[in-house]
């Protein structure tokens, strides 16, 4: 079983972040396809911060829900550091009121989602995106949170 070492900092202002043994638990259940013991940081940041890093690495404005950073490493260094999630706490409590999701539900997505990228996946391509919804959407509701993307009761069959 794939043991996973995180590192956690709240960095943000907000009164409704998750706690680190939440946040674990998410990661561990995005990360359990690893085969190897890992290390993890997360942090979690204000509007300002997030858009600064979401310019000056996607050369996109504003701030954004998650960011991922993969560790980068050399293989023979044999560090165990998977990488970096910055998470926006006002975004991710605003997304969750639009999207009429608890905020619970939608933080674990969040950590999920930013978890799924550490490790390869992505959503840049339409088969992509599906792959990586459907292995999301499979973790979530093992976690017992509702389907992240479904939009109506009729789309769950």
């Amino acid at each position: 079983m794939t043991q996973l070492t995180l590192d956690m900092e709240n960095a943000s202002s907000s009164q409704q972040v998750p706690g680190c043994d939440l946040v674990q638990q998410w990661a561990s259940a995005a990360l359990a396809e690893l085969d190897r013991d890992t290390e993890l940081s997360v942090r979690i940041v204000d509007a300002e911060e997030s858009a600064e890093l979401n310019q000056q690495y996607r050369h996109k404005q504003g701030p954004t829900n998650v960011l991922s950073f993969p560790a980068d490493l050399p293989e023979e260094l044999n560090l165990p550091l998977l990488g970096d999630l910055v998470i926006c706490a006002p975004v991710v409590a605003r997304e969750a009121a639009e999207q009429s999701k608890s905020a619970t539900a939608h933080w674990a997505h969040m950590v999920v989602h930013g978890c799924l990228h550490l490790i390869g996946y992505d959503h840049l391509a339409d088969d992509e995106a599906e792959a990586m919804e459907t292995l999301e959407t499979r973790i979530l509701v093992g976690l017992g949170f509702p389907p992240p993307y479904q939009e109506t009761p009729s789309e769950s069959n």
